[in-house]
């Protein structure tokens, strides 16, 4: 395993973030939602795509809050462009748990 410096793991920003919206992405390749996700005034609302679907419904996603890297470049997934990367755990199946705080947090408030 390749190590980082502190001042690398400094330069990823991870925030909480509440999801606003979430829908199927039609022209996804693997199944996955459009999410967007409010960060507060600071930040504003950024869209992920997300490779959820397996252990999540897009209604039960609506107003849970995640965690996210916000400093990635935006990426173009077909017609949709990536923003942000929700965080989660990956299980043996490939399905993914969602990061989350353990109580609500202001909307922004950044992971040390």
């Amino acid at each position: 395993m390749e190590t980082i410096t502190w001042n690398d793991f400094e330069k990823v920003r991870i925030h909480a973030g509440t999801i606003l919206t979430a829908k199927v992405f039609e022209k996804a390749r693997n199944p996955a939602y459009q999410l967007e996700v409010d960060f507060g005034p600071a930040i504003g609302i950024k869209r992920s795509s997300a490779q959820i679907t397996r252990l999540y419904s897009p209604e039960e996603l609506v107003g849970r809050q995640v965690v996210a890297v916000i400093n990635f470049p935006v990426k173009q997934i077909a017609n949709f462009f990536s923003e942000c990367l929700v965080l989660g755990v990956v299980g043996d199946e490939q399905e993914i748990v969602l990061l989350q705080p353990d109580r609500p947090v202001k909307n922004g408030y950044r992971i040390a």
